[in-house]
């Protein structure tokens, strides 16, 4: 069986299109957001191999999901009948990512040694955006083992403002002299 990333390529391809044509993006957003969610419990993984469950039940499973376009009933209908199921997941996360790009945004995961809201959160959001020349959507964790300041990962690169980074770059530095 070929790797699920690629068979939910196509998939998330197709569905970014009917979206991004439609003008709903987010809708479809949340809407694949929640039904990836659903898709990975182990009940419906189960559920998804057993050959005494039909189609439609598969289907009346994930009607659960309210405020979703019709054709993203019909990308579940479609997956349930193809089995690849497994793969909604997956297309969620690329379509997220098409999303992303189409928008001009870029994650940003950001670890702080306390927790970092409002303003504060704002402030720093502004200066990456104003680095890295793209919208920032943040991703906030705390780690207090960072003593104080934050690291932040943007893509590949990462902008290390913590006092823990900051003893070790010192701690290094005195080694190799």
């Amino acid at each position: 069986m070929a790797e699920v990333a690629t068979i939910a390529r196509p998939y998330a391809e197709a569905a970014f299109a009917v979206a991004d044509k439609a003008g709903t993006l987010a809708l479809w957003s949340d809407a694949l957001s929640s039904l990836a969610f659903v898709a990975q419990s182990q009940e419906i993984m189960q559920l998804a191999g057993n050959p005494n469950v039909s189609d439609a039940q598969m289907a009346d499973l994930f009607s659960v999901v309210e405020k979703r376009p019709a054709e993203v009933s019909g990308l579940v209908q479609i997956l349930i009948e193809n089995k690849r199921l497994e793969a909604l997941p997956t297309i969620a996360s690329q379509f997220e990512l098409l999303k992303a790009q189409r928008e001009g945004a870029i994650d940003a995961e950001i670890t702080s040694a306390y927790a970092l809201e409002g303003a504060e959160l704002a402030a720093l959001v502004v200066d990456l955006e104003r680095r890295f020349k793209r919208k920032i959507r943040p991703k906030v964790a705390v780690d207090q083992a960072l003593i104080g300041g934050a690291r932040v990962r943007v893509g590949d690169q990462v902008i290390d403002g913590s006092v823990r980074g900051k003893l070790e770059a010192m701690r290094n530095g005195l080694m190799g002299s």
